[in-house]
């Protein structure tokens, strides 16, 4: 047999068997996922304590019209040590904003099955500040942070909010700097935007103090998120974003992904459903004690990144607005 037939049989069955695996794929995803997320809410989360009265009071809905300026959503699992300094720090700076012109807020802390002090550390910033500015959000299990900022999201009151890592590696009064941006696309609430801090300009330093296997692993991350899922935005991954109810509304009721790669669904989404964003550089800089394993998460995120773009490609998961289903 001449080797152009060997190659030519080759190429006949090996696009067959990649058609057979494609096809079966796709049947796969379709009958393990659901078109829209469906949201699990213990009875318990539904509601938050009110330290000082000792009563369990039910969080709004972000259906609900909103009463405050600004909601933090603050995700936190098992951050009992790292906390106090990122609350301080941002209590301190929404106080100083409430005295020098009319601005209202209100902090959630989600503590996402924390197993130490979290919960009870949280409860005593409530009891000080009161719950109408420090809630405290306390999930029966853990989900990841991205199951922990959606339900935040959704028992928000505030007109913009802003999810903000626990372990204050962000400088919070940045947010100054968000806030100018998310003005310059719009004027109010009632409109999409999402303004996110990045740390790109960072870069060069970052790879300056990194290893070469972790350089490595960012810059093969980086390739991921773009070849699948964003394109016009340069940090995916910094804990600190700023949305519009609106935005906010329409993209935490159509979110699947819950953990590590939950913040590139929510880009993916704000680039295909054409939702104003801004990408604004903030000062950073790492914390210890990182959730975070250096190749197994990034491996776990990897799958995740091909898993978004393949679902949302194949009309296993879908893009429409919704509003959010919780049972």
């Amino acid at each position: 047999m001449a080797l152009i037939e060997i190659l030519l049989i080759s190429v006949y069955y090996g696009s067959a068997i990649f058609t057979v695996l494609l096809i079966s794929l796709v049947i796969v995803q379709k009958s393990i996922t659901t078109p829209l997320p469906v949201i699990k809410r213990h009875k318990q989360e539904k509601t938050y304590l009110d330290p000082n009265i000792l009563k369990n009071i039910e969080f709004p809905s972000i259906e609900d019209e909103p009463t405050v300026d600004l909601s933090v959503i603050v995700p936190a699992y098992n951050e009992e040590e790292r906390m106090p300094s990122m609350l301080d720090e941002c209590l301190e700076y929404l106080e100083n904003k409430t005295k020098s012109e009319n601005f209202t807020y209100e902090v959630i802390v989600v503590s996402d099955g924390s197993s130490d002090g979290t919960v009870a550390l949280a409860l005593k910033y409530s009891k000080r500040f009161t719950v109408d500015k420090v809630r405290v959000l306390e999930l029966v299990e853990n989900r990841g942070k991205g199951g922990a900022v959606r339900l935040g999201m959704l028992s928000a009151r505030g007109r913009n909010l802003l999810f903000a890592d626990a372990d204050g590696a962000t400088k919070f009064s940045d947010l100054d700097k968000l806030f100018n941006e998310l003005a310059k696309i719009n004027k109010d609430w009632k409109h999409d935007a999402v303004v996110i801090g990045s740390r790109a300009h960072l870069e060069q330093e970052a790879i300056a103090t990194r290893s070469a296997f972790r350089t490595f692993l960012m810059h093969g991350f980086h390739f991921l998120v773009w070849l699948f899922a964003v394109r016009s935005l340069r940090d995916t991954q910094c804990g600190f974003k700023l949305l519009t109810r609106l935005a906010a509304k329409k993209l935490f009721s159509i979110m699947h992904v819950e953990r590590w790669a939950f913040d590139v669904e929510l880009l993916y989404l704000v680039e295909r459903l054409h939702i104003p964003v801004r990408e604004v550089a903030v000062v950073w800089h790492e914390i210890e004690g990182s959730k975070l394993t250096p190749f197994w998460s990034w491996l776990q995120m990897g799958i995740d990144l091909f898993l978004i773009w393949f679902r949302y490609t194949v009309g296993a998961w879908q893009i429409v607005h919704s509003k959010p289903h919780t049972e």
